[in-house]
C-alpha cells in the first residue's frame, strides 16, 4: 500500500497542468518559463510522490492517464485556489512599488506601447514593467497578465473592461512594388496583383470573400502568420499588404493605397482583473495606458481612404 500523502507542493501540481493541457514538456515549458529537464522532474516527483502513473510518454508527446484524467478537476481546482489567494492578497497590496505584467498584441506591444512605458517609468520608477507580447489571449483569472489590452472586447465575469478607441486598418505596399506593378484602384483589381497573406490565419481571406471575392489561401504568393515579419515581407515589396493606419502613414517605406474596400476596424480594450483594479500600482499603469492609447487612436484615426 502507497504511503499517504501528507504534502503536495503546489510548484509539481502546476507542472502536471501545463503537460496535460498542453500536451508535451517543450510547449509547458514555453507557457511557465521554465525549463523542460525541470518540468520533467517535477511530473516524475509528483508520480512518485502519489504513486501512480500520470502520463504515458509518446513519439509526439504526453498523454495523461486514467488517472491523470481523473486528478485533473482537483488540480484546476487547486489551480483557481492559488490564484485567488494571489489576487485577494495582491488586493489588499497599498503600495505604490512593485511589478505590473502587461500583455498585449505583438504589434500593439512592438510598436505602441514602448513610448507610453518610457514614459511610465519616467513618472514612476518603483514600477517595474513585465511586458507580454503575445497575439494569444493571457487568462487574467490566472495571473498571466495583470493588465491586458486587447482587439475584442472581453466577457469574462470578474473583470473591469475599458473601451478605448479603434484601430484603423489600411491597405500599404512599398514604393519599389508601385513602381513594379502599379497602384490598383478598386477592390477588383487587388485580384490581379500580389497580395502578402497569413498562413494559419483566415482573417484576411474571410475579409476577400466578405467582400465578394472567393479567394483561397493558395491565392497568396507570400504567406506570413508572424506580425513583424509581415511588415517586413510588405517593406520588401512582396506585394500589398494590410496594415494599421497608425502604423502605415508614419512608415517611410509604405504608401498607402487608396482602394474602395471596406476593411474591418481592430477595437481596443483595456482590462483587468476586479480584484486588482484599485491597487494603486496596478491603477497608475492603467491610467497610463489608457492616456497614451488614446492619444495614438486621437492622432492617427484619421478618415480611411
Amino acid at each position: 500500500m502507497a504511503a499517504p500523502v501528507t504534502s503536495l507542493d503546489w510548484s509539481l501540481v502546476q507542472a502536471f497542468l501545463a503537460v496535460a493541457e498542453h500536451g508535451s514538456l517543450s510547449a509547458a515549458a514555453r507557457a511557465l518559463g521554465a525549463s523542460q529537464p525541470t518540468l520533467g522532474r517535477q511530473v516524475r516527483a509528483m508520480e512518485e510522490q502519489l504513486s501512480v502513473e500520470l502520463f504515458v510518454r509518446r513519439e509526439k508527446g504526453f498523454e495523461l492517464t486514467d488517472t491523470g484524467h481523473s486528478l485533473l478537476g482537483a488540480a484546476r481546482a487547486m489551480r483557481q485556489a492559488v490564484n485567488d489567494i494571489q489576487l485577494r492578497a495582491s488586493a489588499n497590496d497599498r503600495g505604490t512599488e512593485g511589478t505590473v505584467r502587461v500583455t498585449a498584441s505583438v504589434i500593439v506591444a512592438s510598436y505602441h506601447l514602448p513610448h507610453i512605458i518610457a514614459q511610465l517609468r519616467r513618472d514612476e520608477p518603483r514600477i517595474a514593467i513585465e511586458l507580454v507580447a503575445s497575439d494569444e489571449a493571457s487568462n487574467l483569472h490566472f495571473r498571466e497578465a495583470d493588465i491586458a489590452v486587447r482587439m475584442f472586447r472581453p466577457t469574462q465575469v470578474d473583470l473591469v473592461t475599458q473601451h478605448l478607441g479603434e484601430l484603423v486598418l489600411g491597405v500599404f505596399a512599398a514604393p519599389s512594388y508601385l513602381e513594379r506593378r502599379g497602384s490598383p484602384k478598386t477592390a477588383e483589381d487587388m485580384l490581379n496583383h500580389e497580395v502578402v497573406g497569413f498562413h494559419k490565419s483566415l482573417a484576411i481571406i474571410e475579409g476577400f470573400r466578405q467582400a465578394g471575392f472567393p479567394v483561397e489561401r493558395e491565392w497568396f504568393g507570400v504567406r506570413c502568420d508572424d506580425p513583424n515579419a509581415y511588415l517586413e515581407l510588405v517593406r520588401a515589396g512582396c506585394g500589398l499588404g494590410f496594415a494599421q493606419t497608425s502604423l502605415g502613414r508614419n512608415d517611410p517605406q509604405l504608401v498607402e493605397v487608396p482602394i474602395a474596400l471596406e476593411l474591418p476596424c481592430l477595437p481596443v480594450w483595456l482590462t483587468t482583473h476586479e480584484s486588482l483594479s484599485h491597487t494603486p500600482r496596478v491603477r497608475r499603469v492603467w491610467d497610463a495606458l489608457v492616456q497614451g492609447l488614446r492619444e495614438i487612436l486621437d492622432r492617427n484615426a484619421g478618415p480611411r481612404k
